[in-house]
């Protein structure tokens, strides 16, 4: 059996141990960010999406 980790709900911002919170119902997400390794495989890909998402919410003019 895996342990339980902490949820957050990114639309109000409480934490949980559900999968839907508690609140307004929705999704929620895993509140820990991913085990770093030197040698992973998909950090240029995981980089540029963070990148893609952020230009997104700022566009330049």
């Amino acid at each position: 059996m895996r342990p339980r980790l902490l949820r957050i709900c990114r639309h109000c911002y409480r934490y949980t141990l559900k999968d839907r919170c508690p609140t307004c119902g929705r999704p929620t997400e895993i509140a820990h960010p991913p085990r770093f390794s030197p040698d992973d495989r998909y950090l240029e890909l995981r980089l540029k999406a963070k990148l893609d998402r952020r230009s997104a919410h700022h566009p330049v003019y």
